[in-house]
């Protein structure tokens, strides 16, 4: 079975798992990483989960962007197209546009600072104004 994480707050990334869920067979599993129990040590932190897509492989390899999207579809009957954008011609620009809109996908949702909650103290700090909160870890 592998795993996907994905961000349910963001409204394209819920929309492609809404296309993934319903073409995927039975050994890929979706995981909103909002709904994350704040105790498991085997995930990489909230902040590196909200970035990129992260795929924890049956093997227990981790794969993130582009990667994880191209293993996620190959449990779909159109897993054969997706292979296409790990070719060599396709592999610098998928990557370079799959950084990009990472990003700023990350910088609109999340502001340009870190996601670690803030403290009570830290809410009236002009240096984290404005930055998302995400109640997690």
């Amino acid at each position: 079975m592998d795993y996907l994480y994905f961000d349910g707050a963001c409204p394209l990334c819920r929309k492609e798992m809404a296309v993934l869920q319903r073409l995927k067979g039975p050994n890929l599993q979706l995981i909103d990483i909002h709904g994350l129990p704040s105790t498991d040590e085997a995930l990489p932190d909230i902040e590196a989960l909200l970035r990129v897509l992260h795929l924890r492989t049956e093997e227990g390899r981790w794969l993130t962007g582009v990667d994880a999207s191209i293993r996620a579809w190959q449990h779909t009957a159109l897993g054969g197209i997706w292979q296409l954008l790990a070719l060599p011609l396709w592999r610098v620009f998928v990557e370079r546009l799959y950084r990009r809109w990472a990003a700023r996908r990350f910088e609109r949702l999340y502001g340009r600072c870190s996601t670690t909650p803030l403290s009570d103290s830290d809410e009236g700090s002009d240096s984290r104004r404005g930055c998302a909160r995400v109640n997690h870890r």
